[in-house]
């Protein structure tokens, strides 16, 4: 934890694609008294909010400067190719890079894709956006690479889309916050996405109440006088020392002399 101010509104940036909403619900389950605040920012201005302070941490895409940001990989997305319902490449059920090597592949400038070499034949000019790229394809001009989360975001009834094989670039949603800038609120969230239970000793502090911690010390004075008290009789009663008696008693005895009071079978004679 550091010294950085805590403010009374948690609030929470979020990239096209990404959705909170589980984590929001999980939020005010556990601390109602705090309000999240959603922000919708664009690609290229998540790690910008953060490092501005506009927001308290984010949800984007890697990659972040770790020199300055802190971040938790949350989950990698399946990568797929966006096309017209009609195109060659829905005949197959998942896709490889090298199936887009005749087919002209957009590469918006909002791409989130990080490629060592872009599949297919490059287009003359980048599209602005993910949204201008999706237009092109419904016009029949090239194809797109995108994670399936803004596949489905810019669903259209003329586009569909199939799966790439694990060749093709990922991208990798991640929490992140300003580096050594780990307040308690933002440690409730990170308890939050990895799953941590109500009870996690991370996170703020829960006192107990004052009745409650009344009552549990009441309680184990109580227990702890009912321990003392039987054990004083375990070691002075007498009962416990002659209850071996029972083993060595008359009835003892008597089964025994019962035992030998019994007469043996007469031998059978020959014929």
């Amino acid at each position: 934890m550091t010294g950085a101010q805590e403010s009374s509104t948690f609030r929470l940036a979020y990239v096209p694609g990404v959705t909170p909403a589980k984590w929001v619900r999980t939020w005010s389950e556990r601390l109602p008294d705090v309000p999240l605040e959603l922000v919708a920012v664009a690609p290229g201005e998540a790690e910008q909010v953060v490092r501005d302070g506009v927001v308290d941490a984010a949800l984007l895409r890697l990659p972040v400067d770790r020199a300055v940001l802190s971040a938790i990989p949350l989950y990698t997305e399946t990568t797929v190719v966006v096309v017209p319902k009609d195109h060659e490449v829905t005949a197959v059920e998942e896709a490889d890079p090298a199936d887009l090597g005749d087919y002209l592949v957009l590469h918006p400038l909002d791409d989130t894709l990080e490629w060592e070499t872009l599949p297919g034949q490059p287009a003359l000019e980048r599209p602005a956006t993910t949204a201008d790229a999706i237009e092109l394809v419904a016009a029949g001009i090239g194809v797109l690479l995108v994670p399936q989360s803004l596949a489905r975001l810019h669903h259209r009834r003329d586009l569909t889309y199939r799966p790439m094989t694990e060749a093709a670039a990922q991208s990798t949603v991640a929490l992140s916050w300003l580096e050594g800038q780990t307040t308690d609120l933002v440690e409730e969230f990170i308890g939050i996405v990895r799953g941590r239970t109500v009870n996690s000793s991370r996170g703020r502090a829960r006192p107990t109440p004052p009745a409650a911690a009344s009552q549990a010390a009441s309680k184990q004075k109580q227990q702890s006088a009912r321990s003392g008290g039987s054990g004083s009789g375990s070691k002075t009663g007498s009962g416990s020392k002659t209850g071996s008696g029972s083993k060595t008693g008359s009835g003892s005895k008597a089964a025994s002399g019962r035992r030998q009071g019994t007469k043996p079978a007469k031998p059978r004679k020959r014929k």
